[in-house]
């Protein structure tokens, strides 16, 4: 087989802490009225924001806010040029009109997508949004001292401004640029600093700062030691609450992106540090600290009952957020965004809990980023295939000689970091299923059900972690043969366990990642797996149902290394027929060519050498299904190639096309052998 593809983890879409809500009651909820007619609601609310009440403003500002994030009213507001609307307001006089009005922009490109943060750039919302935060942080240096226990009215606008920053940064290039070319990283900064009294504030900063830093050239230049001593002392920080720990870990991500501009001499320390943080991070038990942070809830809310203080109030919050959670799981969700993280103020166990959650979902995919190469190939197929020009020639077919393992690509640091951290110890505990008495906590209670997911995709990621690992640790550092049967015994766990093979998604994405990588090297220490031949062709049958192109690949993948190992045992045969009547299925039928290439390439790879390969190959007639299927590959990469596949990807069908024609003729003379 050719190179497993290194998983390169992107920021996600939009932001996971949450939107911006101002609970108006006095509109009304149906989204319907939003949409039609010339004096609907939303006509009537965007006239309001010119009302000389700084009171009408700002609850037009909040009631626009709330409303949209129903994302099937947003095209109303769109329509009556909302943003140059809403834009002038993020510099009223009144600070409450500031922050209802950057909310509501907020949770429009939240709501709205890619598509709306990059119109609302384009309409120029950048400059007031630029302005303002240069006011707050200056307000910041002039403003009253205020304690830990007052709200400072000035960081809750910067807390809207930055959020918003990061929703357009994320979604818009131009976004971006305005902000390397604006020194927004300093505004960032000073944010980030406050975290010793607002850590909302400083959060809403790590993360925006973790988004632009990542694969930004430009803004690499402008790193200076004031910098990244900023993140250094938020690396260093001990505070123990949840919320501090996310503020680590992101901290951490950032000064993973932004390590090309270390200083030499402080690379191997700061590298420690970051890899530290990472580590005190997964240690922590969500499956454990979940269940008491409940109880922990459920033991205060009693002590208020019992000292006279009202809780109907936030029995009403849980209900709207529930209700909430169930319109954004409907229609409103089509988009496919996490805006789930709406938890209440008074809610501090369920916000420690879901910090705790996204702290380790960001440590993890920090990790796989830093056990991916540098190298842009690792990046050329875009929903992964195995095959490499370099990797399949006529003479190492011939030969039967495949490459199994891609060549190691961490640097000696991250690997000795990664290695006495116990990182992937640490990882592969995470991979296992989620708490059962966690889970528990979560279903039985409405407004903790937002965890399940966010537990899953703690899971998810992890064992995308494994697969980079796998792919580029060796097996010494992983625990050696018994440790990788040990991780070949758990991953048969999560897949083979049930009644069927499970269906989601993102799961199965995950674990054939895992477990291909996986089989790669055990095959090549020729160490004896535990997957049965028969559950890899039932996983490649399910794969084969599943619409991500990546899952069926990597499951394609895996059949490619049993079988291949398996010709050169004696008395299989019957079971290369098998895996070879799989392989031939997908390489007829698929729509993808990218799947049907990567069948073909594992067909290669278990047909190309051995007495038993050349009597399952005669007895499934192969000559003549590939002979049958040359001409219909051609035709298609011919005629589909341009328009639906990327230069990289045609340039592997090519090479495919170029071996299956060699293949073609290699069988030709086992065929006159055996005659």
């Amino acid at each position: 087989m050719g190179k497993s593809k290194n998983n390169k983890f992107r920021r996600p879409q939009f932001n996971a802490d949450g939107l911006s809500v101002t609970a108006v009651k006095e509109v009304e909820d149906d989204p319907n009225e939003f949409c039609d007619g010339v004096d609907t609601p939303a006509g009537e609310l965007l006239e309001k924001l010119q009302s000389p009440s700084a009171d009408m403003r700002e609850f037009a500002c909040a009631s626009i806010s709330r409303v949209v994030q129903q994302s099937q009213t947003i095209p109303a507001f769109l329509q009556r040029d909302a943003v140059r609307r809403l834009g002038p307001l993020l510099l009223d006089r009144s600070l409450a009109v500031r922050e209802t009005s950057t909310g509501a922009l907020r949770n429009l490109s939240a709501c709205g997508g890619h598509e709306v943060c990059e119109d609302m750039v384009k309409q120029d919302v950048m400059t007031p949004l630029t302005a303002l935060l240069r006011e707050c942080c200056a307000a910041f240096e002039t403003s009253p001292t205020f304690s830990l226990d007052q709200k400072d009215p000035v960081e809750d606008v910067a807390n809207e401004a930055v959020n918003l920053l990061w929703n357009l940064c994320e979604s818009s290039s131009q976004a971006l640029s305005v902000f390397n070319k604006a020194g927004l990283l300093d505004v960032l900064l000073q944010c980030l600093e406050r975290h010793t009294r607002n850590i909302k504030l400083a959060l809403s900063a790590a993360h925006c700062l973790h988004t632009v830093t990542e694969d930004n050239a430009e803004l690499q230049c402008s790193m200076n030691v004031t910098v990244l001593g900023s993140l250094e002392s938020v690396l260093l920080s001990s505070e123990p609450a949840m919320a501090h720990i996310l503020l680590r870990t992101l901290a951490a991500g950032s000064m993973w992106n932004l390590k090309s501009s270390l200083p030499t001499a402080r690379q191997a320390q700061t590298l420690n540090a970051l890899v530290a943080t990472l580590s005190q991070c997964l240690e922590l038990d969500a499956g454990v600290l979940i269940p008491q942070l409940r109880q922990a809830e459920v033991s205060r809310n009693a002590a208020a009952t019992e000292t006279g203080e009202d809780d109907h109030e936030a029995a009403a919050e849980d209900m709207a957020v529930e209700e909430e959670g169930q319109q954004r799981n409907g229609k409103a969700n089509k988009m496919n965004k996490d805006i789930s993280d709406l938890v209440p103020r008074d809610k501090e166990e369920l916000r420690e809990a879901t910090a705790l959650l996204t702290a380790q979902q960001t440590s993890l995919e920090i990790i796989v980023n830093m056990c991916c190469s540098d190298d842009p190939s690792d990046d050329e197929w875009e929903e992964a295939s195995s095959s490499d020009e370099s990797e399949i020639c006529p003479d190492s077919l011939a030969e039967g000689n495949t490459s199994l393992l891609s060549p190691l690509c961490l640097s000696a640091e991250v690997h000795v970091g990664l290695v006495n951290h116990n990182i992937p110890e640490k990882v592969l505990t995470k991979t296992h299923f989620p708490s059962s008495e966690a889970m528990d906590v979560c279903f039985h209670n409405p407004t903790w059900k937002i965890l399940i997911k966010k537990m899953h995709l703690v899971q998810y990621r992890a064992l995308t972690c494994l697969h980079n690992m796998l792919s580029t640790m060796d097996a010494e550092s992983l625990g050696g043969a018994a440790s990788l049967q040990a991780v070949a015994q758990h991953l048969s766990t999560l897949v083979f366990s049930f009644p069927e093979i499970p269906k989601d998604e993102d799961f199965l994405e995950a674990v054939t990642g895992a477990m291909r990588s996986l089989l790669q090297i055990i095959a090549s220490m020729k160490i004896t797996q535990c997957f049965t031949p028969q559950q890899l062709i039932s996983l490649c049958e399910a794969a084969t149902r599943c619409d991500v192109v990546s899952v069926r690949v990597n499951a394609l993948a895996i059949l490619g290394i049993t079988g291949s190992t398996l010709a050169k045992e004696k008395g299989t045969a019957e079971t290369l027929q098998m895996i070879g009547n799989a392989l031939l299925q997908v390489a007829t039928k698929d729509a993808n060519l990218v799947v049907c290439g990567e069948a073909l390439d594992a067909l290669f790879d278990v047909f190309a050498d051995g007495d038993e390969a050349e009597r399952a190959a005669k007895n499934i007639n192969l000559l003549s299904v590939l002979k049958a299927l040359q001409p219909v590959f051609k035709a298609k990469i011919r005629k589909e190639g341009k328009g639906k596949y990327s230069p990289e990807q045609l340039c592997v069908l090519d090479n495919i096309k170029v071996n299956l024609r060699r293949f073609i003729g290699y069988l030709e003379t086992v065929v006159k052998k055996l005659q």
